[in-house]
């Protein structure tokens, strides 16, 4: 990645260019960003790993929040809400010096909307990586029902609890829906690492305005092969959305960040020098 040149998109898919010669000075280094990453629903922080690293190789400063209810914190899901959530990152965004790039993915495309709401000033760019990218009064779960291409959305697909506090993946589906081009490491990581979902965030919708949401510089990375946020659906939030000013696509499932985090961690770069 230090020796990245250009990326060059076609055919829908991103292809990789490196040159052989290494840097001469420290000069010629791009200047180091803060990444602010957010994963997404049935996920945790350990999506983010190898993207980090590659990240911080770079000399950038990274920093991965785990949401409320996901990893290993503890919260109960009937605590949780969408702002909850935005309250979350907000947090994480004040300890860090300067703008943000704040990166999203799938639900946290949500997220990352209402944070660029509360605190457009703070966020250099908002990076939609097969998130969610909602209009104001939009839930998640209101977009999803829009898009009949997603495994999600199929007869018995989606698990409720008892209480409807929560919210499962078919087990037969894990795999499939979120990560079917990864390898078995990455297939097990999504597996191993497998909770329940709170389901009160994902029924609440975003309250956006054009003054603060739509001012923030946005820029959307597509999954080509996504069962779960299809890319049908990708197509029209990018297009019912103010101040997208780029899209990139990558060939991958619905996790890119674990399949290809090579191709994202590029992108990445490249979004944040440009």
């Amino acid at each position: 990645m230090k020796n990245l040149l250009v990326i060059l998109l076609f055919a829908g898919t991103a292809t990789f260019v490196f040159s052989s010669c290494s840097k001469k000075n420290n000069a010629e280094k791009p200047s180091a960003k803060n990444y602010v990453l957010v994963h997404g629903a049935w996920q945790a922080p350990y999506v983010w790993d190898s993207v980090k690293t590659l990240l911080v190789k770079e000399g950038n400063n990274v920093t991965v929040v785990e949401l409320p209810g996901h990893g290993s914190d503890q919260t109960a899901p009937s605590a949780i809400s969408l702002n909850l959530y935005a309250t979350t990152v907000l947090n994480a965004m004040s300890q860090i010096p300067g703008k943000v790039i704040l990166v999203g993915h799938s639900l946290g495309g949500m997220i990352i909307s209402s944070v660029a709401e509360q605190a457009p000033s703070k966020i250099e760019k908002l990076v939609y990586l097969a998130g969610y990218l909602p209009a104001s009064g939009q839930s998640l779960f209101g977009l999803a029902q829009t898009d009949p291409g997603s495994e999600l959305g199929q007869p018995g697909a989606l698990i409720f609890g008892p209480d409807s506090l929560t919210v499962d993946v078919a087990p037969n589906d894990l795999i499939s829906t979120f990560i079917q081009d990864g390898t078995p490491q990455a297939q097990n990581l999504v597996s191993q690492n497998y909770r329940a979902e709170p389901s009160i965030p994902l029924n609440q919708p975003v309250t956006l305005t054009a003054a603060n949401f739509g001012s923030v510089n946005k820029v959307y990375i597509k999954t080509l092969l996504d069962h779960a946020v299809s890319p049908s659906l990708q197509n029209k939030m990018i297009a019912a959305a103010p101040g997208v000013s780029a899209v990139y696509s990558i060939n991958t499932s619905h996790s890119a960040h674990l399949a290809k985090p090579d191709s994202v961690a590029i992108l990445l770069t490249k979004i944040g020098q440009n």
